[in-house]
């Protein structure tokens, strides 16, 4: 902490008050001024500390918009499948290249897809329970959100075979995804249009803002892929969570080392008004 406040004074922006939101684990630091070189000052400086600088006014949020692969859940779903049809390396590097923002999103998707023509529906639910896991903090972050009454949203690239009983186990109001489309008993290799990307994240975050009357400032986006940017871009609190680099790069706040709790923390929210249940 004292390194840290000399850092700071030495690039011209002190803090004028120090306190913990937990003791040990997350210091609250306040400033006169925005302290325009306080991230570039410690981002980095020290090994395993995450850091976010922010406006203290509306820094609890009433609207969270998450994306799902990666970021809520600690897999990407179409990986995972492809593993049952032994294709899960091939897909992979689709799925890393897209999330890296190298190749078009929708394009991508559909080329993994057709690649899993032919496997067992069944395996969907055999995914769902042996290999998806929720990403620590989750259900803290959602539940402690919607206990003081705002809005959870999960929006995914992925698939709403996922994607719903995810919602539904964490605690968020709604979600939106693909439909992977089924021919039988087996994938048909294709997914049904108007495939949920980008845009659709994007979109998602200004209707529900724009329905639920609340400012920009009021909203918080997180996600780890190149098709989270839209969205991370134009929240009032956009979070890069473990992410590729053009996401952390963009992103207003970068977690790398925390869990999903260290959302709650930069809202100020001390662990013991977390919930869990």
């Amino acid at each position: 902490m004292a390194d840290a406040r000399d850092r700071l004074a030495a690039a011209g922006c002190v803090p004028t008050t120090l306190a913990w939101i937990d003791e040990g684990d997350a210091a609250d630091w306040r400033f006169e001024r925005a302290p325009v070189d306080a991230r570039a000052t410690l981002e980095g400086a020290f090994d395993g500390v995450d850091l976010v600088v922010q406006p203290a006014a509306e820094r609890r949020k009433m609207l969270l918009v998450a994306d799902m692969d990666s970021t809520m859940i600690t897999v990407e779903c179409i990986d995972e499948l492809a593993g049952y049809a032994g294709l899960k390396p091939k897909i992979a590097a689709i799925t890393e290249a897209a999330m890296r923002g190298e190749l078009d999103f929708e394009a991508a998707l559909d080329a993994r897809v057709a690649l899993l023509r032919g496997l067992d529906a069944d395996v969907i639910d055999a995914c769902l329970r042996e290999r998806v896991t929720l990403m620590p903090g989750a259900v803290a972050l959602v539940r402690t959100m919607r206990g003081w009454g705002a809005t959870a949203v999960l929006v995914s690239g992925g698939f709403s075979r996922f994607a719903n009983p995810v919602a539904a186990e964490i605690g968020f109001d709604r979600a939106i995804a693909n439909v992977l489309e089924i021919d039988g008993d087996a994938l048909s290799g294709t997914v049904a249009r108007p495939i949920v990307g980008a845009a659709t994240k994007r979109a998602t975050l200004i209707e529900t803002r724009d329905a639920l009357g609340l400012p920009d400032t009021a909203t918080l986006a997180v996600g780890d892929g190149a098709n989270d940017l839209a969205m991370i871009e134009i929240a009032g609190l956009g979070v890069a969570y473990r992410a590729k680099p053009i996401v952390a790069a963009a992103a207003g706040a970068r977690i790398e080392h925390g869990d999903l709790t260290a959302l709650l923390w930069a809202q100020g929210v001390p662990r013991a008004e977390w919930r869990t249940c």
